[in-house]
């Protein structure tokens, strides 16, 4: 291997060598002599360095530091990395079909997918895999676990898994299926009149499978709005995101313009079909997590002033990748050019191409974002994602509920409520009883789930500052007192924070019977960004007014 790595590097600085005789451009001569000296620092490392070195893990560290100097979406893939890259398009894969994660010291199941191989063979949400194919699990990394986890459909996998409730472990064997995550894992109807689609990735056929969604709703139900949700959606392929907008806005509309370094790759994106509805009321949600194709579809909405956005700024990704094949099998994923919605702006949030001394790149200040207009005469702005037409914060949790849920105590009580309940009344009706929230503070009763609020920090710091002036003798009964105050006024954040609780109780405890979809039922009732959504969207003037530019 590494002869074959030397004899590359020979024939291709010769080929440099050639080019560079031939270029008279600075820029070449500049390229050559950085290459040359790589290689340089390759063979006399090669051959000096105290202890033996794998080339392919040397130079892929170097790939890797070389890309990350310029933005976090350039990325090389390596031939056996590619069913990663392909899963991140097409949104399919060989394996269980189950989310899993770390959970104490062996891998757990988190939720088997509906319809999947997991949960056809009898796994469940807290089973622990012990062993994978007679391979020990414990202390096991979860990428690692992943791996034999997936495998080609038809392929059987055996897990040896440990359950709450028997004595002892059990031997499942499951069929390995192609397992494919959708890009609308759900849609159906809020109330009588709003239909609602859930959106999570922009993969392959995502503009079809909105569309039909949206078709299957107008169909079977007196449909007068739509809630398209997109929080949390990371983006995908461009021509989807043209797809959906074209749902929704006539054909031959510019949906978005890419503009790079090599001007023959500037492109204009139009709508190619006629569209299903430019006329139903219509709610865009968006979160700092929608990005990229996300906000395409979002920003272009808002700039027809097709749509209501409602929910959080976006991530403020306005980067475009592209792929080049490379030798042996690779992958070269690497940025190309900025996107602009139909307003003209371009909302990437951070400018990769200065960074600080540390080598940190920053956001755009809001002195140097620009202001758009929409097409009935609405200010927007670039730089900074897609700002909401109707502002929704994310609601924030409790420090005890943080605490709760990352030591699994949520997670752990909703196993045990499955095993000790076949079943719930259906995720629309189903709500935490008196009865429920306190047999939970019973499950708690030996359970460790210390916390430390902002204020007993504060005092904490408090306390360092009147050490290093010597004022702590003075005030070192007061500090006690204070701490003890808080400490009883803890005792009762289960109580001061219980509909907090109660709704993630409910969360998760309706998804170990009816998934991700009964969740996503559930939170109709609760969710303050979708019940905006539906105000916004039954309230005729006020929908028209907001489409419409402020005096």
């Amino acid at each position: 291997m590494i002869k074959r790595i030397k004899k590359h590097f020979l024939i291709y600085f010769f080929a440099v060598g050639a080019l560079v005789s031939l270029a008279a451009a600075d820029n070449y001569f500049e390229i050559s002599k950085n290459l040359e000296i790589f290689a340089d620092i390759y063979k006399t490392l090669d051959l000096y360095y105290v202890d033996e070195i794998n080339p392919n893990e040397l130079i892929r560290t170097g790939i890797d530091a070389m890309l990350a100097s310029l933005d976090p979406y350039t990325n090389f893939y390596s031939e056996a990395e590619l069913e990663n890259y392909r899963f991140q398009t097409t949104g399919k894969y060989g394996g269980i079909g189950a989310i899993i994660r770390q959970k104490g010291d062996y891998i757990a199941i988190i939720e088997p997918y509906e319809n999947s191989p997991a949960l056809k063979a009898g796994l469940q949400a807290g089973d622990l895999i012990i062993e994978i194919n007679g391979e020990p699990t414990r202390h096991m990394k979860v990428e690692d676990a992943s791996k034999l986890l997936k495998g080609n459909p038809g392929t059987t996998v055996e897990l040896l898994v440990r359950r709450e409730g028997f004595l002892q472990d059990q031997l499942i064997k499951v069929e390995r299926e192609e397992i494919k995550i959708e890009n609308v894992p759900f849609y159906g109807m809020i109330n009588d009149s709003i239909g609602y689609i859930k959106f999570t990735q922009f993969t392959r056929d995502a503009g079809k499978n909105v569309s039909k969604a949206y078709q299957a709703l107008k169909a079977e139900h007196n449909l007068k709005g739509l809630v398209l949700d997109l929080r949390g959606n990371p983006g995908g392929l461009l021509n989807e995101a043209v797809n959906v907008c074209n749902i929704f806005i006539p054909k031959n509309k510019l949906v978005v313009s890419t503009k790079g370094k090599v001007s023959d790759w500037n492109r204009d994106f139009k709508t190619l079909n006629q569209p299903l509805d430019t006329e139903i009321p219509l709610t865009v949600l968006i979160s700092s997590g929608s990005a990229s194709a996300s906000e395409i579809v979002s920003g272009t909405l808002q700039d027809y002033d097709r749509a209501v956005i409602v929910g959080q700024t976006s991530f403020g990704k306005g980067l475009v990748q592209n792929t080049h094949e490379l030798s042996y099998k690779t992958i070269l994923k690497l940025t190309t050019a900025k996107y602009y919605i139909p307003s003209g702006r371009c909302i990437q949030a951070i400018d990769y191409s200065h960074k600080d001394k540390e080598g940190h790149a920053n956001k755009l200040p809001d002195s140097l974002r620009s202001a758009f207009k929409t097409e009935h005469g609405r200010v927007v702005y670039d730089g900074a994602g897609i700002y909401p037409d109707v502002e929704v914060p994310q609601p924030k949790l409790s420090n005890i509920s943080i605490s709760l849920l990352s030591k699994d105590l949520i997670f752990d009580y909703a196993t045990k409520f499955h095993l000790e309940h076949d079943s719930i009344p259906s995720p629309e009706s189903f709500e935490i009883s008196d009865g429920i929230f306190k047999d939970f503070i019973a499950f708690l009763q030996d359970k460790e789930y210390h916390y430390q609020t902002r204020s007993e920090e504060l005092i904490d710091k408090l306390e360092l500052q009147l050490e290093k002036e010597n004022y702590i003798k003075a005030v070192q009964p007061s500090l006690k007192a204070l701490r003890d105050e808080l400490a009883k006024d803890k005792e009762n954040d289960l109580i001061k924070f219980s509909d907090e609780i109660r709704r993630l109780l409910k969360e998760e405890i309706v998804a170990r019977y009816y998934s991700q979809s009964g969740v996503i039922r559930s939170s109709f009732r609760d969710d303050p960004i979708i019940i905006k959504a539906v105000e916004v969207i039954a309230n005729k003037e006020l929908y028209k007014s907001i489409l419409l530019p402020s005096n």
